[in-house]
């Protein structure tokens, strides 16, 4: 027999009580922060009991951190896996991101989360070094003399264009994309900077839908 389960209100629900619970912390956290959403408010969204939320994770910080692990295993591979792309052009698809992106989310929990041992802390920590050794490998591609310093640069960059849309309520991936060129322009030697794709005509980074850096 299949194995089933009583949400708060006592309706029968099917198995994948994991992946709800999953996708309304995503929905929760995102909207109205993680120390806002509280237990409760989770499970009743997710249609679930506290009991059954417990048997998944067994806290509310291994929650947070799962969270944070299932928003971008890869590490923007919609940026970094294009093939149709150079070296140049990845670097600057980066900051292709659409008008409605959010707060980048690892920047959000390390603003809620005040210790910087908990377990969400620690991934976003992991997420961002991701980020900037992603960079620093595309920066090596593209022919930079310093790929290292280049891809710190760039990783401040978007992290600031984030925070700052959040600020101002504004887009700034424009500008901070603008930066960027000039910033990978200056780094790489002008031998360098002619890509193969230089010659079908293409000079920029093409649009790229980028989720919620």
């Amino acid at each position: 027999m299949t194995e089933v389960e009583k949400g708060p209100l006592g309706r029968r629900r099917g198995r994948g009580a994991r992946e709800r619970i999953l996708s309304a912390s995503q929905h929760l956290f995102r909207d109205q922060g993680i120390n806002r959403t509280g237990m409760d408010q989770l499970c009743a969204e997710a249609q679930v009991s506290k009991r059954t939320a417990y048997q998944h994770f067994t806290s509310k910080d291994e929650l947070v951190a799962e969270y944070l692990r299932r928003f971008d295993p890869h590490v923007m591979p919609e940026v970094f896996g294009r093939t149709d792309l150079t070296p140049r052009e990845r670097l600057l698809a980066a900051f292709d991101m659409p008008a409605s992106t959010p707060l980048c989310p690892y920047i959000a929990a390390a603003v809620e989360l005040h210790d910087p041992q908990h377990p969400a802390a620690q991934y976003a920590r992991d997420y961002k070094t991701a980020i900037a050794a992603r960079l620093t490998e595309t920066a090596r591609e593209a022919g930079a003399t310093d790929p290292e310093q280049l891809g710190e640069q760039l990783a401040l960059l978007l992290d600031g264009a984030s925070a700052r849309t959040r600020v101002l309520n504004r887009e700034s991936f424009p500008t901070a994309a603008a930066i960027a060129a000039v910033l990978i322009d200056n780094a790489i030697p002008s031998s360098s900077a002619r890509q193969p794709s230089d010659d079908r005509g293409t000079t920029g980074s093409a649009p790229v839908p980028v989720g919620g850096r």
